[in-house]
């Protein structure tokens, strides 16, 4: 610390004039050499420094200005993606409840379409129920009358004799003959 002070105090005793010499006290020279570098960098390089700081302050805001305008374009891309989304979801619930509709239909006319179709199978079902039970009832008759015929014709072979069979011709031929004359 003393050397510092001292060095101070030395600048005060330089010799006027006439004597041009050789500082060798490190400390004195360079603060005279750093305050003329110091001074020379501020008188030229103000104006340098001034335009370097101006454009790096002008790409700044025109940054900011850019980031601005991008940010606002963003908010309006964000929106119109919003009612597009909102439309869309609109439109997806509007499919989505015809859908239901359809479907809805569709059972509908399905249940309506089975109670036909199991309606007339019921109706052709007792149709071909009651065509059957007459069939069969006409299989019936028929056996019932063949046996029938087949035992009157039994009975009246065991009964008939010639006599009765002559006798039973001849009426017949007689109500026959009788009809045949009133026409």
């Amino acid at each position: 610390m003393k050397n510092v002070t001292h060095s101070f105090v030395f600048l005060a005793h330089w010799p006027f004039a006439g004597s041009f010499g050789l500082n060798t006290d490190i400390l004195a020279t360079n603060l005279i050499n750093l305050t003329v570098v110091v001074g020379v960098l501020i008188f030229f390089g103000k104006g340098v420094l001034k335009d370097l700081l101006d454009n790096r302050k002008q790409r700044i805001l025109s940054t900011i200005r850019n980031s601005e305008e991008l940010r606002r374009g963003t908010l309006e891309q964000l929106e119109k993606a919003r009612l597009r989304l909102q439309k869309v979801e609109l439109e997806a619930d509007e499919y989505r409840m015809n859908g239901y509709s359809e479907i809805e239909r569709e059972k509908v006319n399905l249940i309506n379409a089975t109670s036909i179709s199991l309606e007339q199978l019921e109706k052709s079902k007792n149709e071909t129920l009651y065509f059957e039970k007459q069939r069969a009832m006409n299989q019936v008759r028929q056996r019932v009358f063949q046996q029938a015929v087949q035992g009157a014709l039994g009975t009246l072979n065991s009964c008939l004799n010639t006599e009765l069979h002559f006798r039973t011709i001849r009426a017949n031929i007689g109500i026959l003959g009788a009809i045949e004359w009133k026409r």
